[in-house]
């Protein structure tokens, strides 16, 4: 399966629709020094420290404290986050996207009931979808039991990782791994675990039929010795591709379930360790022993995970972390991937709707010293709204430069810490 059809299958099944939306209305600015512009490319430090300047002039300026709010929520800052954001919302009723993102704050923090009533004061379908998912939550969500750490080997490396995990006490079964999807199962893996939906969502189109997204809470997901309870999840109609054995996958997994945890995608041994949060001590100590790279990381959404990166020699700025990419290392644009200087095979293009995508060699990318030469990507004629990288600049706020996908992790480990807000990549070749 190509790129492109995992990219289409993963959006139409729903993977990338669970996150509150991220609409931002910021006018374009041509000053570097202006807070919207350096926000916009991906400046944040600069920019907070702009934004304060504006409220010292005007204490009342709302878009300063929406943004303000918007860039300590990027980084797990809750209290901040809050502040700012209630604030936001008092200086302006009818800013719907602060009240958003103070609820996605919320739902961050397992505190999905306080996010149900701004959700349904925003008027907008979605948002009173996740609402109704939200208000049939009972007790604490996202509960950790089991042991403090587990190690679950890949069933599969390629076309993308897959695991064994078990649904609601049920056997083990397949999921595909991704980044950028939360937890979701097939429609058969749903109904063999009894989950009732609460809620439903159009969710696009595969192969020119719509998409149901059914939403619901899951009892119990076991992932090697770790089990999790009491999840707001979803799960689709969509026709899902088999396994490399021929086999059915129940799903795939990613952020939200990383979120929740301490985990490791150890693609160099082949393994997807879990650790509770407890073990980030331990675990930093061991990364600054085996010499890890620690990069800065961000939350776009509840699943979007964004860091730093550099293609040859342009860079480093924001880019997007989605593992799933098959057969890629690297998602992005014609203009781009030029400006860094990569050749494009033109002469042979993915034709898609309103679209071409073109093949090119990476011949050096960067995450920090984590380094990838030759290696295979895409560059989109323009960026599609919504595909993984800049394509998601606009939804986001802030400009990304490209998607660094699964051919670019394949001699490392990578962990993600939503703690600290890093990101440690381990290889030989660091």
């Amino acid at each position: 399966m190509s790129d492109l059809d995992r990219r289409r299958f993963l959006q139409t099944a729903g993977l990338a629709a669970a996150a509150l939306p991220l609409l931002d209305s910021a006018p374009a600015h041509a000053s570097g020094q202006d807070p919207d512009a350096l926000f916009k490319q991906g400046r944040f430090a600069e920019a907070e420290r702009g934004y304060r300047r504006l409220l010292l002039d005007d204490p009342k300026n709302a878009r300063a404290t929406g943004q303000l709010g918007y860039l300590a929520l990027l980084s797990n800052r809750f209290r901040r986050a809050e502040t700012f954001l209630t604030r936001a919302i008092r200086l302006n009723r009818d800013d719907l996207t602060a009240k958003q993102r103070l609820a996605e704050c919320y739902v961050r923090q397992d505190q999905p009931a306080r996010a149900v009533p701004l959700l349904r004061a925003t008027g907008r379908p979605r948002d009173k979808v996740y609402a109704e998912l939200f208000s049939h939550v009972e007790g604490r969500p996202w509960q950790i039991h089991g042991a403090r750490r587990t190690r679950v080997p890949f069933h599969t490396l390629d076309p993308v990782p897959s695991v064994e995990a078990s649904v609601n006490g049920g056997r083990p079964q397949k999921f595909y791994l991704d980044t950028y999807a939360t937890l979701d199962l097939s429609e058969e893996a749903a109904k063999k675990a009894g989950v009732r939906p609460v809620a439903t969502w159009s969710g696009g189109m595969a192969d020119n039929h719509p998409i149901t997204i059914y939403l619901g809470v899951l009892d119990s997901f076991r992932i090697g010795d770790i089990e999790i309870r009491n999840i707001p999840m979803q799960w689709s109609d969509v026709k899902r591709p088999t396994l490399p054995d021929g086999s059915e996958a129940a799903g795939a997994f990613g952020t939200t379930i990383f979120y929740h945890c301490l985990a490791t995608m150890d693609y160099a041994g082949r393994a997807l360790v879990l650790r509770r949060r407890s073990e980030l001590p331990v675990f930093r100590a061991e990364a600054d022993r085996s010499g890890s790279e620690r990069l800065p990381f961000w939350l776009a959404g509840d699943h979007f995970p964004c860091t730093l990166g550099s293609l040859r020699d342009y860079g480093p700025r924001m880019v997007t972390v989605d593992t799933g990419g098959i057969g890629s290392a690297l998602g992005t644009t014609v203009e781009i991937a030029e400006r860094a200087g990569f050749e494009v095979d033109y002469e042979h293009p993915n034709e898609v709707p309103g679209n071409k995508i073109y093949p090119l060699k990476a011949d050096r990318i960067s995450l920090g010293r984590a380094v990838g030469r030759d290696l295979p990507g895409t560059a989109e004629e323009k960026a599609g709204p919504g595909t993984p990288g800049p394509g998601q600049s606009a939804q986001f706020g802030f400009d990304l430069i490209a998607n660094f996908s699964h051919e670019f992790f394949k001699p490392f480990a990578i962990t993600f810490d939503y703690t600290g807000m890093r990101l440690y990549i381990t290889g030989e070749s660091l």
